[in-house]
């Protein structure tokens, strides 16, 4: 490194069946983009290591589907509190590989993940393995190997949000984590080792999408593929599991609405631009929840701007909002802000922030009376910039929320049973109503282009299981 104070992570060896062995690919840089240097580098699987990791999977399946609950529930109690034990690792992991501010990467990265293990616990302990139907006893069971395939933007979370349902399941696992923050992913599997899990129910094999990936989603002896990224290559893993017809989960795409109603009050609406804003800048605006369209009645349009204009302001590039992953996402992110993007009447309501000299950064933007058909309103952008649309009466604020081929979060900011009546009419996943925090055993997933099957507590642990019915 170039101020000679940080040590280079490196990670020499893969996860196969419970032991650490030198994997057969090439190595991997892993870059902070932050500096812009070389924080890490991995070893990368090669076809023979995806073999064997799958081969691993698929015989330790047996055995730990046949665990009892009660054993794969204190199994998973360990997990945790070897997770709890290393979370200021895993937040300077993510700091390091993925660029989020410490106290980011701490709650959003570390945390929340956390919580959600927990409750994932708390549904295996009372989930419905069994139950009785007229004379018919229906029984859940678990899937078989589950290749886990995520994303850079919470390299962690979205990791346990796939892995630990699966696991709790009686699901084996393959994972393949991303290229760009793989490192976490290596402390993971530390951890998986840490709490005794047996040989084999974890594996852990980096690679590219085009090599790991394709062939996991290929693979026979996969079962199943849950992959969380962008709809464009969801398309493609779709259509390559169809050839062995494997269950697949998809978490894709979003361009969330955050809807404002006619009847909210002045602190409501102040509330909903501050949360929106702060929803929209989160973790670099890379988040697939991430509300980036608000939505707003017109008659409030010039107040809403100035509200925004001074919450962005506080998102200070380096301190408070972090990087974005690469060169290369901070050129998608500015080719939104080019003239013409949000339409021929949109208005930029920010000013240009000084920019650190290195790191991937791109000033934190609001533009308003964007056009809903416009590019900017309709492409999910995966940088800090938030849309202002504006809506002539409630009916028309929903069918704005509804104008995408999206569905996977929202928000809703209004009187409460006004705000829950145009929750339910929001085609859309998850609905936040006022605020309402996360719930960590809520399903999460989403309708239309957004992806199929739910992640997270009960319904993750439903996702990986087959269904039987036993007559008697």
């Amino acid at each position: 490194m170039s101020d000679g104070t940080v040590e280079l992570i490196h990670e020499p060896k893969l996860y196969i069946d419970g032991r650490w062995a030198p994997g057969g690919g090439a190595d991997l840089d892993v870059e902070n983009p932050v500096t812009e240097e070389v924080t890490g580098r991995i070893t990368q699987a090669s076809t023979d290591d995806v073999e064997a990791a799958v081969a691993a999977a698929k015989k330790a399946f047996p055995a730990w589907a046949a665990t009892p609950v009660a054993e794969r529930a204190a199994f998973l109690r360990r997990f945790s509190e070897v997770l709890k034990g290393r979370a200021d690792t895993f937040a300077d992991i993510v700091n390091r590989e993925q660029g989020s501010p410490p106290r980011v990467a701490r709650a959003l990265h570390v945390d929340t993940p956390i919580a959600v293990v927990d409750a994932t616990i708390d549904a295996l302990e009372q989930f419905p393995f069994t139950a009785e139907l007229g004379n018919s006893i229906i029984r859940r069971e678990p899937v078989g190997v589950v290749a886990a395939i995520t994303p850079w933007n919470l390299p962690l979370h979205q990791v346990v949000v796939k892995v630990v349902p699966a696991i709790a399941a009686g699901a084996t696992v393959v994972l393949k984590p991303a290229g760009l923050t793989p490192l976490a992913a290596f402390e993971l599997a530390r951890a998986f080792d840490a709490a005794r899990l047996p040989a084999g129910v974890f594996n852990l094999v980096p690679g590219s999408g085009r090599v790991v990936g394709d062939l996991l989603t290929r693979h026979p002896d996969v079962d199943q593929v849950s992959f969380t990224g962008s709809t464009p290559v969801g398309r493609t893993i779709a259509a390559t599991a169809a050839q062995t017809l494997k269950r697949v989960t998809l978490e894709l795409g979003g361009k969330s609405p955050s809807v404002v109603l006619s009847g909210a009050s002045d602190d409501q609406l102040a509330t909903a631009v501050k949360v929106t804003v702060a929803n929209c800048f989160l973790n670099g605006g890379q988040t697939c929840t991430a509300l980036s369209r608000l939505i707003v009645p017109a008659d409030r349009l010039a107040q809403v701007e100035e509200l925004a204009a001074a919450a962005a302001a506080k998102y200070v590039p380096g301190a408070r909002l972090g990087p974005l992953i690469s060169a290369e996402q901070r050129k998608e992110v500015q080719s939104f802000l080019e003239p013409g993007a949000g339409g021929a009447q949109a208005v930029t309501v920010t000013s240009q922030v000084e920019l650190p000299e290195r790191g991937y950064y791109v000033s934190p933007t609001v533009v308003s009376r964007v056009d809903p058909n416009s590019r900017l309103a309709q492409e999910e952008v995966f940088g800090p910039v938030l849309s202002i649309l504006a809506a002539g009466s409630d009916d028309d604020a929903v069918a704005l929320a509804n104008n995408s081929i999206y569905g996977l979060g929202g928000a809703v900011w209004g009187p409460d049973d006004a705000a829950l009546d145009v929750a339910a009419r929001l085609q859309t996943g998850q609905v936040d109503v006022n605020g309402g925090a996360f719930n960590p055993g809520a399903p999460f997933g989403g309708y239309k282009q957004s992806g199929t099957g739910r992640e997270i507590g009960e319904y993750g642990i439903a996702d990986v299981c087959e269904i039987k019915a036993v007559q008697r």
